[in-house]
């Protein structure tokens, strides 16, 4: 019961960072700049967020979703060269250090969810 409660504890970070992801280009003011890169970023960060939300009403059933959740992270990161063309370093920045979070959240998530189902077997 405890694993479960701390995979649902990385989960809610995830949705955070979701959440961010989708408000960055606001935060950061690129939004105007570079379009296409925010409006990746807001597509991405509600994916993001929403699977967070999903894993954390069932964290046992999440171990999948963790891994669309790293593959999204890992998204953020490449994303401003591949959206854009000359990224600044706020946007930069911005998407690579939330990009880095979500997969380090996901791979956390996934390690707890196996080290849970190793208990059980």
């Amino acid at each position: 019961m405890l694993q479960t409660r701390g995979v649902a504890a990385v989960e809610e970070l995830v949705i955070l960072a979701g959440v961010y992801a989708a408000i960055s280009a606001w935060t950061v003011h690129f939004a105007a700049a570079r379009p296409e890169l925010a409006i990746s970023n807001l597509v991405v960060g509600i994916g993001i967020a929403v699977l967070g939300l999903c894993m954390s009403m069932v964290p046992e059933r999440s171990q999948d979703l963790n891994f669309v959740v790293l593959l999204l992270g890992a998204w953020l990161i490449v994303s401003p060269w591949v959206v854009t063309r000359g990224p600044d370093t706020g946007m930069i920045l911005s998407n690579v250090i939330t990009g880095a979070c979500v997969c380090l959240f996901a791979l956390t998530a996934g390690g707890l969810l196996m080290s849970k189902n190793k208990g059980r077997a």
